[in-house]
């Protein structure tokens, strides 16, 4: 499953990149989105399939904490991309006279940067909260991958603040995006019912068909994950529901983007091929 989320996901940068006809707002974003898929799962997967083949399952504290960082940092970016790929799907649909002026080369890589850079120092400032807590020796975390949540559950030290800014900032960060894709879907629907052509709607409604997909299996299995996490007590649910949210997802969005979108496929049919004509 990892090397098919590597190939998949290098693939879809690769077409967006070589291609001209891809040099567009929306598979900027996807390229990106790949990039996140392949960084988030390799913070987590080599790490565990070393372990398996080791028969060993330790991981030192500063391994840890990096892969706290990096993970909490990828969730979110990836969180960001979706809503910037909604935002980008309704002023296409609703607003296309102005869709060159408003989606320019210069705004889409500033909002990239942002959601980057915002991350990189929330996801710090959890760090630096961490290390003011204390743990015992031989500490056992009852998960495959250090995540912020875990961490604080086997801390021998009061972790009130750690979780307060957790909660806070998973639900900021968590609640604002969600907010920008269901509002740039409302409108785009709206816009779409005052369309004469049925034509027309299904051609415009067409192109946010993959995002739809993804979208609703990234906050599907992250809330299954939650709800595990809560429900129950069981670590093994817990795992199982976090392997489709950690593992799984990423793996299948390429797959979503290339069978769905036909640019996409287009693309990658035309990089295959000049690969297979080199000599």
């Amino acid at each position: 499953m990892y090397l098919v989320t590597v190939l998949g996901n290098l693939l879809i940068i690769l077409a967006v990149s070589s291609d001209s006809h891809l040099h567009a707002p929306m598979y900027f974003f996807l390229s990106n989105l790949s990039f996140i898929d392949l960084c988030f799962i390799s913070t987590m997967v080599p790490k565990m399939l070393v372990n398996i083949q080791a028969e060993k399952k330790d991981i030192s504290y500063i391994e840890c904490l990096t892969q706290a960082y990096f993970l909490n940092t990828f969730a979110a970016v990836d969180n960001f991309l979706l809503t910037m790929m909604a935002y980008d799907r309704f002023v296409a649909i609703c607003h296309p006279l102005n869709y060159t002026v408003i989606m320019n080369t210069q705004f889409c890589v500033l909002l990239v940067l942002l959601s980057w850079l915002l991350m990189f120092f929330v996801s710090l400032l959890h760090i630096l909260l961490v290390k003011r807590l204390t743990f015992s020796t031989g500490t056992v975390i009852p998960h495959f991958f250090c995540g912020l949540a875990q961490i604080f559950k086997v801390a021998t030290s009061d972790t009130l603040i750690n979780n307060i800014v957790l909660y806070v900032g998973t639900t900021v960060l968590g609640v604002f995006p969600m907010t920008g894709i269901l509002f740039s879907y409302f409108q785009i629907v709206s816009s779409l019912l005052k369309m004469s052509s049925s034509v027309g709607k299904y051609k415009a409604f067409s192109t946010c068909g993959s995002h739809l997909c993804v979208v609703a299996l990234f906050y599907g299995t992250g809330l299954g994950v939650y709800l595990n996490s809560d429900v129950t007590q069981s670590s093994l649910r817990t795992m199982i529901a976090s392997v489709m949210y950690t593992v799984v997802t990423p793996m299948l969005n390429p797959f979503i983007y290339s069978l769905r979108n036909m640019d996409v496929k287009g693309a990658l049919g035309r990089l295959l091929s000049r690969a297979t004509s080199d000599p």
